[in-house]
């Protein structure tokens, strides 16, 4: 299978006296998670190079308490970090430290994080606020953190025959997305990566 194409900027170092007037804007979904932490540390080691910016943005989605009611935004991950720092720091500091990881990595790029309200309700709330705010801006890349339920490792299936432990949230932006969109799930500490995007599924990257 050929390697994904990132377009201008990732993969394409080539031609530096052709580079483009208009800096490329990458957008990464920021949560408090370990999914998160690996998507923005693929897209720096793989997707982003100088003169890319770089945009963080977290949906502020309100988490449904078991009586119906919603509360504060918190990590869809569990509690589970993984051992990132990252993905350790509260819901307070985890977009400084991912822009600050981004600026040290690319201490010349214009990195900004951004906080938004869900620009719908439902079950598609976060994809459609996500993928409103990358047609807005102008995004050519996507990246976001595949997120995997316990029923995906236990082998369990929907009574259509289908796992259940899909993300919706990346399938949704992978398929409508006007932009290349990339799911980036990290196989353990040393693994790899497992990445999809509309014409790539679980492509295998090692680390």
């Amino acid at each position: 299978m050929p390697l994904i194409d990132l377009g201008r900027g990732g993969g394409g170092r080539r031609g530096l006296a052709a580079a483009p007037a208009k800096p490329r804007l990458v957008m990464i979904i920021a949560d408090p998670g370990r999914e998160s932490t690996a998507a923005m540390e693929w897209a720096l080691s793989h997707a982003i190079v100088e003169g890319d910016d770089v945009l963080l943005l977290h949906v502020n989605m309100p988490h449904p308490h078991h009586n119906g009611g919603v509360g504060p935004s918190r990590s869809s991950s569990g509690g589970s970090t993984g051992g990132s720092p990252i993905a350790a720091a509260d819901a307070g500091d985890f977009m400084e430290a991912m822009r600050s990881s981004c600026k040290a990595r690319f201490p010349r790029a214009r990195v900004h994080g951004e906080r938004v309200e869900p620009a719908t309700e439902g079950r598609e709330a976060k994809a459609q606020t996500i993928l409103a705010e990358s047609q807005r801006r102008g995004v050519e890349l996507l990246v976001i953190g595949h997120h995997r339920r316990v029923s995906s490792f236990l082998g369990l299936r929907s009574g259509s025959g289908s796992s259940r432990g899909h993300d919706s949230t990346a399938e949704f932006l992978i398929e409508h997305s006007r932009c290349l969109c990339v799911s980036v799930q990290k196989k353990g500490q040393n693994a790899g990566y497992l990445l999809n995007t509309k014409t790539h599924k679980n492509f295998w990257l090692l680390a």
